[in-house]
């Protein structure tokens, strides 16, 4: 089914009307403290990190370069990013869905789930491994159903098999997970006759290397230690504690798609085994990884945002009508927007996430600056990598210091015997003795308090400033 020019039209000023709503979120919301820890990578770009590879500093990077040292700045590509992510993946349904579906299959609609969940509705407001990860992940989707195409012949398939490696490992050079899109294609390919026989997935294989090599070049350098530390939390295994690692898994894919999404998603999936073995392939290797994982620890709600470009094609497997999850979608990201920029609901801090992870930092982290200057300190010090980034990025008052061990895989400049007040998270309200307590604060309630102990020589890393 062709989608009509209206229906086009009224897809796109739908998409324009969130691209704006999405920016004026990216620029009134502050940073919460792990995109201010990605901005100090922008800061220091090389080709790898401890703890995600290196795209999402390199695209915090060109959008301060246009918007500035700011929220807009560091998010900007992020609400750009989903205007060709949604076009990519019109046109990936229209071609992955057709041979498939006993009904007509609009692209528009998948296109329109995506948008609608909270995965992409909220985080493509913000920046994380995961907001390029899902843009490279919807391009590849295109150049693969251009590269499986049963009408192409194998030489006029080869440059979208090569395309679709180079977007695979650009993928992956935004975030590791997107190698398991990459065994779910394995798994397709060699169980699929006629692309195992064709020499295009065997070809593209060096590219896809050669785009991820810039991250493998740099693990090998620093002794494999990014790929060590996320490799490494494959290793526990609890099942006696499968049931709630697997209920939060549950919940939280319930709570990021939004539920009739999730629905649509769930069945999607059940009719693709039937009937569309790629989507199937692509889907089903990460959801085992993650499952089995969820056997040994807790899995976090945005590691399967990978799959969600996948899920929303194979939602239009069932031939479902998608108007109410889609409204019921648009519907309660725009809530947690609204209560993102604006708090109408007065929540405690524990029950408010966004809250809790960007309120009060402005004010805090001035009147820290002022006490340690008035104390006779010199500079600002956290072991909490986040925290020292925040502090970095919302005051220029002091130099802030990081001693985590993490800092010296960057190229920054080592901060020797600098006299700095030593900035805490407060655990449990124990406060260390000689130390003081300062709290963030909204409203006047405290959202997080920090021990702040009296002005010693520290040693470690010192952190950028805002330019």
């Amino acid at each position: 089914m062709s989608d009509t020019p209206r229906q086009i039209r009224l897809f796109w000023a739908l998409l324009a009307l969130l691209t704006i709503i999405r920016l004026c979120l990216a620029a009134n919301v502050p940073l919460t403290p792990d995109e201010a820890y990605y901005w100090v990578w922008s800061r220091n770009l090389q080709p790898g990190y401890l703890d995600h590879p290196f795209m999402v500093a390199l695209w915090i990077r060109v959008g301060t370069w246009i918007a500035g040292e700011t929220p807009l700045g560091v998010r900007l590509l992020g609400p750009l990013s989903v205007l060709p992510g949604s076009w990519a993946l019109y046109h990936a349904a229209r071609r992955l869905l057709l041979p498939s579906c006993p009904w007509p299959a609009s692209g528009l609609k998948a296109a329109l789930l995506l948008n609608a969940t909270l995965m992409l509705g909220l985080g493509a407001a913000t920046m994380t491994p995961d907001t390029p990860l899902l843009f490279f992940i919807t391009l590849f989707l295109y150049t693969l159903s251009r590269a499986v195409d049963p009408e192409l012949k194998p030489r006029a398939a080869l440059p979208w098999w090569i395309g679709s490696a180079v977007l695979l490992g650009l993928a992956f050079d935004s975030k590791y997970t997107a190698v398991l899109i990459g065994a779910g294609l394995g798994g397709a390919v060699l169980t699929t006759g006629r692309l195992r026989r064709q020499p295009g997935p065997w070809l593209a294989i060096p590219a896809l290397f050669v785009a991820m090599s810039p991250v493998i070049l740099w693990n090998a350098h620093y002794h494999w230690a990014s790929f060590l530390r996320q490799g490494g939390r494959a290793g526990d295994w609890h099942p006696a504690r499968a049931v709630q690692f697997m209920s939060e898994l549950i919940g939280g894919q319930i709570g990021l798609a939004t539920p009739l999404i999730f629905v649509l998603f769930v069945v999607g999936l059940w009719a693709c085994l039937k009937r569309n073995r790629l989507l199937a392939w692509l889907a089903l290797v990460p959801m085992a990884v993650f499952v089995t994982h969820a056997f040994g620890d807790r899995v976090q709600p945005n590691w399967p945002a990978v799959i969600y470009p996948v899920f929303a094609l194979a939602a239009l497997e069932t031939g479902w009508r998608i108007r109410w999850p889609v409204i019921s979608g648009l519907a309660l990201t725009l809530i947690v927007c609204i209560q993102a920029v604006f708090s109408p609901l007065h929540l405690v801090p524990h029950r408010d996430p966004v809250l809790r992870l960007t309120g009060g930092w402005e004010t805090f982290s001035r009147q820290l600056a002022l006490k340690a200057k008035a104390e006779g300190a010199t500079a600002l010090a956290a072991e909490d990598y986040a925290l020292a980034s925040r502090l970095a990025f919302t005051q220029d008052i002091l130099p802030v210091i990081g001693t985590d061990p993490r800092w010296h895989l960057f190229r920054l400049s080592a901060a020797e015997s600098a006299k700095a007040v030593m900035v805490e998270e407060q655990r449990h309200g124990a406060v260390p003795e000689k130390s003081a307590t300062l709290c963030r604060e909204v409203r006047a309630q405290p959202i997080r308090c920090y021990t702040v102990s009296p002005p010693g020589f520290t040693t470690g890393v010192q952190l950028p400033k805002r330019s």
